[in-house]
């Protein structure tokens, strides 16, 4: 069967990292953050960056050995065996199709008040058609991917410094201290809400991972790559949290969908350079949505190896090296989600966090597990302070899922049990065919024994 093209290297799997986490966190849920939390988001983005690179670390540790794909699932696999990696697996997948679903509408929210597109149709028809592009473009190659991938970064993190810029010098010459008091106006909790809903944010540096057998020399790569994501994500977030802080009123920042394009209208009214910022987001959603089809249909296409779903998942097409119907099946996932909430974002928005927090926490659990059971094993990149970086992130991680909305936990709850029901049924089917092949096998023996 064909395998996965190692193409990439460490600059191309960074920036599909840091295009998966840049996007909607900055460039929408800031505002919905600024709203909960205050002028205390500024310490919302510094914690959820904090548990971010927590989990960084130990997935680079990981990383650095288990170079199969898979990512989080790999490393599940690996320590806990085949049904805690299914639930972390499952979860990865669900995240990364209900997410992209979540940014293609917030793409057309964008793309629609940029073309002064303001009627259903248009809404509609931009969030589905994001999503065909994009899925047709992950079929043709990992490598055409990461170079798209790579222009859209470029484009995004330019406009973003430009922003920053203008910011700065606006707030250098209009500095308010009131835009900062009360800080922590709805409380410790306001900032800890922020932070559970901020962290969406910073869920892209998986996807890194997830590319460890489309990247060449993994095992040096793939933790740079993690580490070099994180950085520039973390530096370019705290940097716009204080300029938007400084220069808005956080009360505005709450009732918009639309953070940097307000914050670009306050800082200048040079209508070129409010066009640029307004194009970046949709640069940016784009690319979050892209990324995010590699890091789902590569998580369904190792799940598909291992037979914890149907098989045709793990087909590779001879001409592009690419698993195309993994790519096929979730985009058309996504298509459809994006068609049924094109207009209400809201809603699915609220449920991808607690599945990757699940996930990440058993990144923390697979280090802690095999430096125990495998503590031999040549590790080219070692999680410093172990084990603080381990059990601070599982503590931590806890933490932001009691914070999370109602809505998510109780989606979650409903994808565990279906995940669960699948799994069993799966399980089934592959404990039938090896039956068959024994029986095949015994028959095959007692006449073979019969015509000697």
């Amino acid at each position: 069967m064909p395998a996965l093209k190692r193409n990439v290297g460490v600059f191309g799997a960074a920036s599909m990292g840091i295009a998966n986490i840049i996007g909607a966190g900055i460039f929408v849920l800031s505002g919905v953050a600024a709203g909960i939390a205050g002028p205390s988001v500024i310490l919302s983005f510094l914690a959820a960056g904090g548990v971010a690179l927590l989990t960084a670390l130990s997935a680079a540790e990981l990383s650095s050995f288990i170079t199969e794909t898979g990512a989080s699932y790999a490393f599940t696999k690996r320590a806990f065996g085949r049904f805690w990696s299914f639930l972390v697996g499952w979860f990865k997948y669900f995240d990364y199709i209900v997410g992209a679903a979540t940014v293609s509408v917030g793409f057309a929210a964008y793309f629609t008040e940029l073309f002064g597109l303001q009627v259903t149709t248009a809404l509609l028809c931009a969030a589905v058609g994001l999503p065909i592009v994009l899925t047709v473009l992950n079929i043709i190659g990992v490598r055409e991917t990461a170079n798209a991938t790579t222009g859209m970064v470029l484009i995004k993190v330019f406009a973003i410094v430009l922003v920053l810029l203008a910011g700065g010098y606006h707030l250098a010459r209009h500095f308010d201290l009131a835009h900062f008091t009360p800080f922590f106006p709805t409380g410790i909790n306001g900032t800890l809400h922020g932070a559970a809903i901020i962290f969406f944010a910073f869920l892209g540096f998986n996807t890194v991972s997830m590319m460890s057998e489309e990247t060449r020399d993994p095992a040096h790569t793939i933790p740079r790559a993690l580490i070099l994501a994180f950085i520039v994500s973390f530096v370019l977030y705290m940097c716009i949290a204080a300029v938007e802080i400084g220069v808005l009123d956080w009360r505005m920042l709450a009732g918009t969908a639309s953070p940097l394009d307000m914050l670009a209208r306050k800082v200048s009214h040079f209508r070129p350079f409010i066009d640029l910022i307004a194009f970046s987001a949709l640069v940016a959603t784009g690319s979050v949505v892209l990324s995010s089809i590699v890091g789902g249909t590569r998580a369904s296409y190792a799940m598909g190896r291992d037979r914890l779903l149907p098989h045709p998942f793990e087909r590779v097409s001879k001409r592009f090296g690419t698993p195309y119907i993994s790519i096929l099946f979730s985009g058309g996932v996504i298509i459809t989600l994006a068609a049924v909430f094109y207009d209400d974002i809201g809603t699915i928005a609220s449920v991808v966090n607690f599945g990757s927090l699940f996930t990440y926490l058993f990144v923390h659990l697979s280090l802690i597990k095999l430096r125990q059971a495998e503590p031999d094993v040549p590790r080219p990149f070692r999680a410093p302070l172990y084990p603080v970086v381990p059990v601070l992130g599982v503590s931590t991680i806890v933490g932001l899922m009691v914070y999370l909305t109602t809505t998510a936990q109780i989606a979650a709850v409903i994808w565990t049990v279906v995940g669960i029901g699948v799994y069993f049924l799966m399980s089934r089917g592959i404990y039938r065919d090896a039956h068959q092949r024994a029986v095949g096998t015994r028959h095959e023996s007692h006449r073979f024994r019969r015509r000697r």
